[in-house]
């Protein structure tokens, strides 16, 4: 295993609970808990410490912020939910040290599934009973922190195996 890549494997034990959180939540109710947006900032800010350089630390920062505006943007075009781009901005800054171009396609590759299994469990009656409370069945639009809660998920775990 490379030794920065796995170093961010350290920050999964705290991730994927909050990963799980919202992509439950947007399925549920169609909404990010602005909670669990906090919760991954407050995870980056102390675990980040210890796995990052100050400096690199400090660029997640500057990530959150250029994310956040960019999301502002898209949010106000009305091409994402506000929760959705403060999820992306929360996210980030554990993007850090990455190359930009494995994070897009680990993104579009998360989409993808995430798109295709919703739709897809929609229509087995077992699954669909199971949580049949959820508001993303019928919302017209997509629960994207599903791909997003993937990406943030599936990332540390790629990068440890990539070159």
């Amino acid at each position: 295993m490379p030794g920065a890549a796995a170093n961010l494997l350290w920050f999964l034990p705290f991730t994927l609970p909050i990963a799980i959180w919202v992509a439950w939540s947007d399925m549920k109710f169609m909404k990010i808990p602005n909670k669990a947006v906090i919760a991954l900032a407050v995870v980056y800010l102390v675990v980040g410490l210890f796995i990052f350089p100050l400096k690199i630390w400090a660029w997640g920062w500057a990530l959150l912020a250029i994310v956040l505006l960019a999301g502002f943007v898209a949010t106000s075009a009305g091409l994402m939910g506000a929760g959705d781009a403060k999820f992306a901005a929360a996210m980030a800054p554990f993007f850090a040290t990455a190359d930009i171009r494995v994070v897009f396609a680990l993104f579009a590759a998360c989409l993808l599934g995430a798109f295709t299994s919703h739709r897809l469990m929609k229509f087995v009656p077992s699954f669909r009973s199971a949580v049949a409370d959820w508001e993303s069945w019928t919302h017209q639009d997509f629960p994207m922190g599903l791909a997003l809660s993937g990406t943030l998920i599936f990332y540390p775990l790629l990068s440890a195996w990539l070159p």
